[in-house]
Order: C-alpha cells, then structure tokens, then sequence
C-alpha cells in the first residue's frame, strides 16, 4: 500500500520554505537509513534496494529495470520496483519532515535530547506529528485563552498532584477581572482545559488510545430516513467492528454518508481508555481534591478532544486503506483486460447499438482501416427490420464480414436478438456456408462515448459523428484490445469497484503505471502504433510520441532501430529507456523485430559464433533447435554477460515477434441468442469473467445481465479473495444456481453439481 500523509497533516502558516542543509556524510547516513528502512519494509535484501535506488535516481524507467538491468536489481520485478519507488518517495518525505519539525521545534527554544531522538527515530509520519503536535502553533483553544489569562502556573500546580491543598483556595489567587477571571472556580476551569489540552497532545497517549481503538470500536450505521427506498438498505441499523469491516463496505458506507442517506458512529468503550490513562498519568499519595479534578480532567480531554481527533485519524486511515485496496483490484483487472489476445486476421463489422437513434455500424478491414460507416433501425422504436437486414447483409458480402462485434449499452440484447436471427437467416438462405457462420461477440463499450467525444478520436475520424466513432472503437477493441484502450482515460474503463469514491490523483497514478507496464510487457509496432499507444511506452512522453508518428508520416516506415535517433527530441536517455520496447516487424536487421535490447546486438552476435550458427538464419527450425539445448549458465559465463540476460535474449530468439497474449485463450464467440427466460437450475454454461470484485466475479453468460459467482461458489475449497481463482477475460464453465426474472439476476457457481 502506498503511505501518504493522510492523517499526519500541518497548519499551512508555520510552515516556511527554510529548508536544512545536509552534508555530504549527513547525506550518506540519511540515504543509508532510507534502504535500510525500504528492505525492512518490503522484505527485499538491502543489495537489491539499493541497486534499484541507484537506477531510479539515474532517470530509469520502471520497465527498463525490470526487463534490462536483471543483473543490477537480483531479477526485481516491475510491482517490487514500483513498490520501492514509493516508499523510497515516502521515505524521503519522511525525513524531510523530521529535519522540518527539529528545526520549527528548535526556533521555540524547546527541543530537547529526548524529543530529538523521538522525531529521528519515527518510521512514520504519523508518529512525527503526535511528537510535534504539543509545539504546533494552534488556532484559539480554550487553553490557549486559559494561558492568556495567566493561568499556566495553576495548571502546574495540580499537575504537580501535590499531596495536600485545597484546589479552590489556590485557584483564588489567580481571580483577576483585568485579566477575566471572575472566580476561583473560572480560574480553575481555566487549568483543568490547559491541562485537558496537554494530555490530548501526548505522543504515546495517543498511538495508544488510536491502537485501542482500531481494536476495539463497533462502527454503527443508521439510516437518516428509514421509510426511504435506497441501496443502502442493509446499512440501516447495522454494526461491525471496525477492524473487520472489508474495504468494500467502508467505502459502501463513506458513500452513503457522504449522500446524506446514513449516519455513522464509532462505539469505543471510554472506561478502558480512561482508566489506561489514570495509570499512566496519575501518582499515588496525590490530595484527594486535586486526583478527583484530575480524574475529570481526563474525562474531559478524551470526550472533547483525544475522541474526535482520534476518530477522524481512525476513519481516515480505514478509508485510505479501503481505497487502496479498491485500486490494487482496479489495477489488476484493467491490466487483464488489456492484456486480452487480440483476433487478428478478420474483417470486423463494429455495431453500436441504440433504440430512438438507430445503431451506428462501421466495417474495418484486418488492420483496423475504417472501410465505411452506416446507421441501421432496426430496434425500438423505429422497428425497421427489414430495411437493416438489407443494408446489414450488403455490408457483410460487400466487405465479406467474418465477425461481428456488438457494444453491450442500450439496446444491446435487443440488437443481439437482431444480429442472431438475421446469421441464422443468412445460413438458411445459403448465404453463409454452414460451418463457416459469421459469429458475433458482445464487448464492454465503457470508456468508448468518452473517446468518442475526445480530441484524439476528432482527430482519427473528423467527418464521423461521435456515435460513430463508438463503433469504430468497439470493433477495434475485438482485434487489438491493448492499442484500443489505451486511448481512453483508464478508469473509465468500467472494470473496478468505487472508482469514483477514492483518490482520483492516486487512481490515476496506479492505472496509468498498469497501462505503461501492459504496453510495454506486450511491446509496439512502431509503424502502426497510433501516438496515444507509444506515449505509454518506457522513455516517451506524449510530446515525443507525438513527433515519432509524424516523422513517419513524413518520411516512410521505419526499417531499423536506428533511424528513431532521429526522432526530433528522442535524446540517449529516451532511446536507451525505449528502443526495446519497440518492434520494426519488417526490419532488416531482424533483431529490431525482437525485444533484445541493441545494447546486447553484440552479445547475439557473439553467441551465433560461439554456436556456429548465422543470424539470417534466426526463424529457423535449426537455429530454434540448437538454442533451445544450450547451457544458459556456462555460456553466460563463456559470453561474460549475465544469466538473466542471456535467458532474455535466447527466449526471445526462440519466439521472434511473439505476441505474449497470444498464449491465452480467444474470447467465446456466438451464434445464438440467450435469454434469461431460457436458464434453469443447473444448467451449464460458458462465460468470460467480466469484473472481480471483493464479494465475487461477474460472468457474461450470453444474457442481457452479467451473471454473479458469488465467492463462496467460486470453488469447492477457501477462497481469500476471488482474483485468487478468476480474472477479468477468463472463459469458465459456470452453472446456474438460481434466477430471479422480476429483477433480471443471476447467480452461478463454478462448483460442479453432484
């Protein structure tokens, strides 16, 4: 989990720009204890944090460590690296904080030994704080007033726990109208806040008191109306301890909140706490008068002060945890979506469907050229069946159409039921071959209306309309998913779970490292790909993206690696963090078509000699053979280069060009209409896995909803959590468990019935 300053933070007015000045051995000592720190942390040897440090500060890429620079790191992969990126980002803050709040504590004439060696010895900010929380500057208190007033030196006094006196008595001494203090008993009020105040800031009060109450709070939901409908229901009288409350439900229940719809309250038992802090605090032997004062003081700082604050701290740290869990599973079903095996090698009739507007069709031939567009009617309420059959079935022999492609919005089952009837018309009318049927697919079209609408798509198709456009775009998403998607702004893909309720800063940070890690895993046609894919790649930014299309467009197809050097912009560092990454298909050099990083070209060729073999014989079966027997260790050692990489470079001389989503299996494609009306109990189906969430997996089955495998039927044995068993894009074989018609659900189990 990446750790911020949530709940850690400071009054903007008493920081300054001052910052301190470290020297060379301070520095040193300082970068030590940050890997030091990051190795304890995420369990990594000290060597490896340190080496991966050393690369990121240099200006290296996620992807480029990860895949080139083995040797350097212990073989670290990409979420290890990115998982020391932001730590070690934490880690600088951390320090920087502390060399802050040494210096703001400093300058009040009050840092002492003891509280220096706290502060250096935090490991988190929050611990930081609680220690400069009692020298922060603070807006008016009623402490603040009580010093004001002069009554400091009482509040010593009964702090002191004397063994004898009258706190009244003493407190006439401080009555001053001058000063406002019109009684004893006002002078006393006045100490016991200044004290309340003193105990609410200490540092290990507070870690305790926030300890405890992680531990041993009930968190109560009420609902703000109770005759009102809402799908916040179950939350309406409901309790759970906060330590078990699933990150799901406590951004469930932020939500509704947050709508006006609930009310929340912490239940922590204060007895406890309050006796906790008597035994830290109060003395034995101390006047009676004076403990009883105490004791209420202490009543008082947690009711009124140490609760609240605690509580917000509490929330704060649950919800900040919640949305980051809701992130890491965003993060790992977008990364599958986009890794999908892309369905090359047919021509595509892309449909996006509609009632009132008519659905908007577009052809692309194998490459994803736009051939033509059209708009049909052929759903509600226009109806005009046979007029769409004619226009459909003229672009299916015109362009000889092998898939379709259907969105799953509005009208989408309706257009399904369409497209079904019009295949098993054309088949019956020999139209179609049996047994070489045009099928169809229902794809998830979110995200495709936002890139409709964009510049970048305005760009791409200035005459179409942004329906569309959308059609273009859904056709595109069946035969090259990754290079589709990542024109659209991640989360509005539709493949997470509270997207919109945690950090939209942090959200887009973690999907756009899962995009950059997916473009560059899979690697990119530099004569194809559109600038939106290459600015993803390691080393490009959209500027420089912007400039390698358009070098190509000016001067032909790139031919060797070589030629991005001249890239306007593209300097050393760019082209040593991407060229790896980049593919030349038709090059001449045919490791330009691999992903051997150029920096290894003479490794390859060292190895043909050493094997006697002759680069332009690469594709072959021979050459295959010979380098599929080798002894990767002892000829690392006879090459001098690493094992980790001579593994790389031989994997990729065995597979050139190889597609890695290519391994995984194609989508299920259909002939047929489903219905809901057609599901019975236990009936077996196939489905893709649609999205993973906390509680289960939704499963496309054919119908106009996606069905629900809770986790609890996602297998015979215990399942964590459901990314354990699924992920988004799976084909699985489900069972129906139950149908409920009135609300159009459906829920299935991957248990085989007996």
């Amino acid at each position: 989990m990446a750790e911020t300053t949530k709940g850690a933070t400071h009054t903007a007015f008493e920081e300054t720009t001052a910052k301190v000045k470290l020297t060379e051995e301070q520095k040193e000592a300082e970068s030590k204890r940050i890997i030091a720190g990051i190795a304890a942390g995420l369990s990594i040897p000290i060597s490896k944090v340190k080496s991966a440090v050393a690369l990121l500060d240099e200006g290296n890429t996620i992807p480029f460590i990860a895949r080139y620079r083995k040797e350097m790191t212990g073989e670290l992969d990409e979420n290890e690296l990115r998982s020391i990126e932001e730590k070690l980002q934490y880690m600088r803050n951390l320090e920087e904080r502390k060399r802050e709040v040494v210096r703001l504590i400093d300058e009040q004439g009050k840092l002492t030994d003891e509280l220096r060696a706290g502060i250096e010895q935090a490991i988190k900010l929050q611990e930081i704080e609680d220690l400069y929380r009692p020298y922060r500057q603070k807006r008016k208190t009623r402490a603040s007033v009580a010093k004001e007033r002069g009554l400091e030196p009482l509040a010593e006094w009964l702090w002191s726990q004397p063994r004898q006196g009258d706190p009244l008595a003493e407190a006439v001494r401080y009555v001053s109208e001058e000063k406002g203090v019109a009684t004893a008993q006002d002078a006393l009020q006045g100490a016991m806040d200044i004290i309340a105040e003193n105990i609410a800031d200490d540092a290990a009060i507070r870690a305790w008191v926030r300890k405890f109450t992680f531990e041993q709070t009930l968190l109560r939901t009420e609902a703000k109306n109770a005759e009102a409908e809402s799908v916040y229901e179950m939350y309406y009288s409901y309790q759970e301890p906060i330590r078990k409350l699933p990150p799901h439900r406590i951004l469930a229940i932020n939500r509704g909140e947050r709508e006006e719809v609930l009310r929340i309250s912490f239940d922590t038992p204060p007895d406890r706490i309050h006796e906790h802090i008597r035994r830290k605090l109060l003395r034995n032997g101390t006047a009676q008068s004076v403990r009883e004062i105490l004791e209420s003081v202490i009543e008082d700082s947690y009711k009124r002060l140490i609760s609240p604050s605690i509580e917000r701290e509490v929330r704060g740290e649950m919800t900040e945890k919640a949305e980051e869990h809701a992130i890491t599973i965003f993060s790992e079903n977008l990364r599958n979506l986009l890794l999908q095996p892309p369905v090359r090698g047919h021509i595509v009739l892309g449909v996006d469907p509609a009632f009132r507007t008519g659905c908007k069709l577009a052809v692309i031939d194998d490459t994803g050229k736009l051939l033509e567009v059209a708009v049909s009617y052929p759903t509600p309420p226009n109806n005009k069946v046979v007029e769409a059959e004619k226009l459909i079935n003229g672009l299916i022999d015109k362009y000889k159409v092998e898939l379709i492609v259907i969105g799953n919005g509005t009208a989408s089952r309706e257009t399904e039921q369409f497209i079904a009837t019009l295949l098993g018309k054309r088949v019956e009318a020999g139209l179609t071959k049996s047994g070489s049927e045009i099928k169809y697919i229902i794809v998830n079209e979110a995200g495709a209306s936002v890139y409709s609408a964009s510049k970048l798509a305005q760009e791409e198709f200035p005459s179409l309309d942004v329906a569309e456009r959308s059609a273009v775009s859904i056709a595109r998403r069946l035969q090259d998913p990754l290079a589709e998607l990542v024109k659209i702004e991640p989360k509005a893909i539709g493949v997470g779970q509270y997207q919109h309720d945690v950090s939209q800063k942090r959200l887009d940070e973690t999907l756009g490292g899962v995009v950059e890690s997916a473009v560059n895993h899979v690697g990119v046609d530099v004569n194809t790909a559109s600038a939106s894919l290459l600015s993803y790649v390691a080393g490009v930014n959209a500027t420089l993206a912007k400039n390698i299309v358009k070098y190509r467009e000016e001067n032909g197809r790139f031919v060797k690696r070589t030629q991005l050097q001249k890239v306007p912009r593209l300097g050393a560092k760019s082209y040593e963090q991407c060229i790896g990454f980049l593919r030349i298909p038709e090059a001449v050099n045919p490791l330009d078509r691999t992903p051997i990083h150029p920096e290894s070209y003479d490794v390859v060729d060292m190895l043909f000699k050493e094997l006697g073999l002759e680069l332009k014989a690469i594709e072959t079966e021979a050459v295959k053979e010979k380098l599929s027997e080798v002894d990767i260790q002892g000829l690392a050692a006879t090459l001098a280069v690493g094992v980790p990489t001579l593994r790389d470079i031989i994997d990729s001389l065995l597979k050139p060009g190889r597609d890695p989503r290519e391994e995984l299996p194609p989508p299920i494609f259909h002939t047929d209409v489903l219905k809901i009306e057609d599901l019975t109990a236990g009936m077996e189906l196939q489905g893709t896995v649609r999205n993973v969430i906390d509680f289960g997996a939704f499963v496309d089955i054919g119908i106009k909803n996606d069905g629900l495998v809770h986790i609890s039927q996602l297998s015979d044995k215990f399942v964590k959590h459901p990314m354990d068993v699924v992920s988004v894009g799976d084909n699985v074989t489900v069972w129906v468990m139950s149908v409920d018609l009135k609300k159009g659900r459906v829920s299935l189990t991957m248990k085989q019935p007996n």
